[in-house]
């Protein structure tokens, strides 16, 4: 059972990092869908770590 958890943490890491950005929703999508694909995973991943905006910083 901890294994599938950490499998999972691992591939919705992507999600995980894009929590505070606005376009969190559709970099949850490409990462549902083509996360298992290695390439829409880095493509999630570096989208979720792209430098924010002024308008998706929280006040």
């Amino acid at each position: 059972m901890e294994v599938l958890f950490f499998v999972l943490l691992i591939y919705f890491l992507p999600t995980l990092v894009a929590y505070d950005l606005a376009n969190r929703g559709q970099i949850f999508i490409l990462n549902l869908f083509l996360g298992w694909t290695l390439l829409g995973w880095v493509i999630a991943l570096i989208w979720a770590c792209k430098p924010r905006d002024n308008k998706d910083k929280k006040n």
